[in-house]
């Protein structure tokens, strides 16, 4: 609120006058009328009540901020959603990786989300719920998954490498194809999972949770870090191979 100023009531022109220079009387007159009409401005109580209102309608745009803040975050999700399921389909990030991001940070469920053949490199969706979503052929290479939960999600073809996928759920996925090369995957559960010609070379698997994987027939582990010895025992038995040579693997595959 604007502060008070106690102005003391001018004097008469008359001994304004008798104290001024002839040439100056015109400045001092112009200086006297002014302060009349400040003196009166100042008490009027009139701009005392126009501070009040001012502060009120402060507090009264705050109130209104605040009580608002629910309808302002339900608005930012559903554009959110707009812009996901307008790009549903389509190459390039299309303002998903934004959309995903801010839905993720306001603890919102992604469970469902289609964002297949989807340019999402570098995504940072740590804790996040993406059980059942569809990220076939997606490009998340560099993405931070950590602690996040993709079960019974579509994962083949995706491009993981370099992924940070630590403590991530992965129960009943088809990774068929994925590329995990780099991928930091300590304490994943893949159990039901299927890890057929998945590329895991050089990816950090320590404490995988390996037991119940459904298939890793021709998956390549060469120079996979920290892989627990019966994980590469079963791998081994079951189909998976070690061979740092692209033409030698793409042979088996065919």
């Amino acid at each position: 609120m604007r502060e008070r100023i106690i102005r003391s009531r001018p004097k008469p022109w008359k001994e304004v006058a008798a104290d001024s220079r002839s040439w100056t009387r015109v400045f001092r007159h112009f200086e006297w009328y002014t302060s009349w009409v400040a003196w009166a401005l100042g008490n009027w109580a009139f701009l005392d009540v126009l501070d009040h209102l001012g502060t009120f309608s402060v507090l009264i745009a705050v109130i209104f901020y605040f009580s608002e803040s629910g309808d302002r975050k339900k608005q930012r999700h559903y554009q959110a959603w707009q812009v996901i399921n307008t790009a549903q389909g389509k190459g390039g990030s299309g303002g998903r990786i934004e959309a995903l991001q801010q839905l993720n940070a306001d603890h919102v469920s992604l469970t469902g989300v289609d964002a297949s053949n989807a340019f999402l490199q570098g995504i940072h969706l740590s804790d996040a719920n993406l059980s059942r979503c569809d990220l076939h052929a997606s490009d998340l290479r560099g993405s931070n998954f950590t602690n996040s939960l993709f079960t019974f999600c579509i994962m083949n073809d995706a491009n993981l490498r370099g992924a940070t996928l630590s403590g991530a759920k992965m129960e009943n996925v088809n990774l068929n194809g994925a590329d995990l090369n780099g991928a930091s995957m300590q304490n994943v559960t893949l159990s039901g999972a299927n890890l057929d010609e998945v590329d895991l070379r050089g990816a950090d698997i320590e404490n995988i949770h390996w037991v119940g994987i459904d298939s890793i027939r021709l998956a390549n582990l060469a120079g996979v870090k920290n892989a627990p010895p019966e994980f590469l025992k079963f791998a081994s038995q079951h189909g998976a191979v070690s061979l740092e040579s692209d033409d030698q693997w793409g042979k088996l595959m065919q």
